[in-house]
């Protein structure tokens, strides 16, 4: 008798992840949380170079300004509770200089576009479809920076909307990168602050969306929004806050990316990476006992033999 429902996910045949490829993700919270995977386990990644990007404009926008190469100027920032800061950009780049936050985001811009240009794979995750519009520009923002509520529209993209945002992202990247994959999922983290009822709303105008471009060239879903929702239907696999998924629920759901996009030798890769990892947290009874030596002489080859084979694997 089984007690769970399962996903069918079908392994990618051609154009898998391996210790070759390069990978850039983008979007929601849940992104950090794959990515952190992706660095832990050392491959060649970059993730959110703007910081954490919730709605399908703030994505688009990134990757068109990084496209063509336009960088900010000061009529792009905003001073507000003694920082200065970006509409386009997550809080943890805003800056007490102005002149800094600008050198940092034009830094950013041009490695986002050498990021695009030479990734095997991008990996972008939705996190909703409700959007913030300055009213004084009537540009979408990525980050309210706590400016006031007043200041800002608050409206939840059509799905015709979201559709057209993502295919200007897919057309951007492929314009510069025809070869690459792009991978799209949705965040199974649920946005309650807008409305339970409208995070619904919210999270079916964004899948709707993506399924109209996914099966075009190079264009693919991977069902993380309904692993959650489905498979892990319990609130033992959410963080206290019963809204994001837990410790236990992102490794699940990244085994399940593994076992589609992750091909065979990388994965005896990843094997040896973590043997490696899990040395380095190792905390000795004894550090001067004669086991402890031989511990360490172990795994400093097994670094050198994983630096070796991968020059930009560094420990």
């Amino acid at each position: 008798m089984k007690f769970q429902t399962e996903i069918p996910l079908k392994p990618q045949t051609d154009s898998l992840i391996d210790y070759h490829s390069n990978v850039l993700l983008l979007g929601s919270c849940f992104v950090e949380n794959i990515g952190e995977k992706f660095s832990y386990f050392k491959f060649r990644s970059l993730q959110n170079p703007l910081g954490i990007l919730f709605n399908p404009k703030a994505i688009e926008n990134l990757v068109r300004r990084s496209i063509q190469n336009e960088n900010y100027t000061e009529s792009d920032l905003l001073f507000h509770n003694e920082q200065w800061h970006c509409f386009d950009a997550h809080s943890k780049l805003s800056h007490p200089s102005k002149e800094d936050l600008l050198k940092n985001l034009n830094e950013t811009i041009k490695q986002t576009r050498e990021q695009i240009c030479s990734s095997t794979h991008v990996i972008i995750t939705l996190g909703t479809a409700w959007a913030y519009r300055y009213k004084k520009t009537g540009a979408f923002v990525a980050n309210c920076h706590k400016v006031p509520q007043k200041q800002f529209d608050k409206v939840l993209l059509t799905c015709d909307e979201v559709r057209e945002s993502l295919e200007h992202i897919k057309s951007s990247i492929q314009s510069v990168n025809p070869k690459t994959n792009i991978i799209f999922t949705v965040s199974p983290v649920r946005h309650i602050k807008d409305g339970f009822v409208e995070n619904t709303q919210s999270k079916a105008h964004l899948i709707s969306a993506i399924h109209q471009l996914v099966n075009q060239k190079e264009v693919f879903y991977f069902p993380s929004y309904e692993i959650m929702m489905d498979e892990l239907r319990d609130y033992r696999f959410y963080a206290d806050d019963m809204l994001h998924p837990s410790s236990v629920a992102i490794d699940y759901i990244w085994k399940k990316f593994v076992s589609v996009w992750v091909s065979n030798d990388a994965k005896e890769t990843m094997d040896a990476v973590n043997d490696v990892q899990k040395g380095l947290q190792h905390k000795p009874f004894n550090p001067n006992s004669e086991a402890h030596k031989t511990f360490l002489e172990r795994l400093k080859a097994k670094k050198e033999t994983l630096e070796s084979n991968f020059s930009y694997i560094k420990f």
